[in-house]
């Protein structure tokens, strides 16, 4: 391999990327454009839970309580019942995800130290919020009851949780982190999924042809302009994570920008050998779309856990690299992993990187069918 035809080849590409406004676009905006959207769209987190009250007891000790689930920051309190009827409106008018139904002897019984019932009616068509709200319940009315009793009432274990990596539960901790790679895996796949298709919809294939260029050169040429495009729209994107969405990098730069370029290689790779394979922008383009963003999206462990897939499906993600990728950038963010701890995950890329080049340099012709 020579590297001044290396070179001449990613110069050329390069030129033609700066004179294509709509791929620098899709160079450079698109995964800012994408951060942004999927970034504020994409939480976990469930806050303002709408709440309704029904409340027969109409003591200071059930004011308190319902004051107790609006300080909490969860529940939002959008309307006091005065009729039993009006719960199951609220909830089938979906004015209510949450009620709290407190009995007429509520304040009683807790004066006379007795358990007091408490129902509360949480709207299970969305099974997600539902779970969490049902977590914030029993946290509200756990701390409620040990007011109430001066702590007197112990639980037979005291358990001392500390959380770590992300004590503040925050869920754009660990999605934004995730979200970097399914973005990069999308915008690698398209950017060099249209380059040999390119060209030979455009006829200039034949001229590169005729040139004694090697397809090893032409192939690492190609990849080159794009690898450093990738390379600036990580690192634009680690640093809207940090500034923008204050997510903590607690691991090593220089790590984070070796192992993305590991990333880069096969996710380009892998567009070079689409583009090779289907030899026009269209079809390339759809194909990138499918093989990357599906699998990126749905089975790399960003939205969903493994673990929880059926045995098949998670075989099938040991071939998808953001996979990988979504293990590295969540370690060096949260728990500032090391290479060592990285090993599998950096291993598994190279192999994947090596891979499809060497597929693509395997898969094309240097010669006019």
């Amino acid at each position: 391999m020579k590297l001044i035809r290396v070179r001449a080849i990613a110069k050329k590409e390069l030129i033609q990327v700066l004179r294509d406004p709509l791929s620098l676009a899709m160079a450079f905006l698109m995964p800012v454009i994408l951060l942004l959207i999927f970034g504020y769209a994409i939480t976990m987190d469930v806050n303002n839970l709408r709440t309704v009250v029904y409340d027969l007891d109409k003591s200071s000790l059930s004011r308190e309580l319902v004051a107790q689930f609006r300080e909490s920051g969860y529940f939002t309190i959008v309307t006091i019942l005065d009729r039993p009827s009006d719960v199951d409106a609220a909830l089938d008018a979906n004015r209510g995800q949450v009620a709290l139904w407190i009995p007429a002897d509520f304040s009683e019984d807790l004066r006379r130290g007795k358990v007091a019932p408490l129902q509360v009616v949480v709207d299970g068509s969305d099974s997600n919020t539902a779970t969490i709200a049902l977590g914030y319940l029993e946290g509200v009315t756990e701390r409620f009851g040990q007011r109430v009793t001066g702590g007197i009432a112990r639980a037979p274990i005291d358990a001392r949780v500390r959380v770590w990596y992300n004590p503040e539960l925050k869920s754009r901790n660990y999605i934004i982190p995730g979200l970097i790679a399914v973005i990069m895996a999308v915008i690698a796949a398209l950017l060099t999924s249209l380059t040999i298709a390119r060209e030979w919809e455009r006829g200039t294939m034949e001229q590169l042809i005729a040139t004694p260029v090697k397809t090893t050169e032409l192939i690492a040429g190609k990849l080159l302009p794009y690898f450093f495009i990738g390379f600036i729209d990580v690192a634009v994107s680690v640093a809207m994570t940090v500034f923008i969405f204050d997510v903590p990098l607690r691991g090593s730069l220089l790590l984070l920008a070796f192992l993305t370029s590991l990333f880069l290689f096969g996710g380009l790779s892998l567009g070079i050998l689409i583009s090779v394979v289907a030899k026009s922008q269209l079809v390339a383009s759809q194909i990138a779309m499918v093989v990357s963003f599906l699998p990126a999206f749905l089975l790399s462990g960003f939205m969903y856990a493994i673990s929880n897939m059926p045995l098949p499906l998670q075989n099938m993600t040991r071939i998808i690299p953001a996979r990988y990728f979504v293990a590295i950038l969540k370690g060096i963010f949260l728990k500032g992993s090391t290479l060592r701890q990285l090993a599998t995950e950096t291993i598994l890329l190279t192999i994947f990187g090596l891979l499809t080049f060497a597929l693509s340099v395997r898969k094309f012709k240097k010669r006019i069918v």
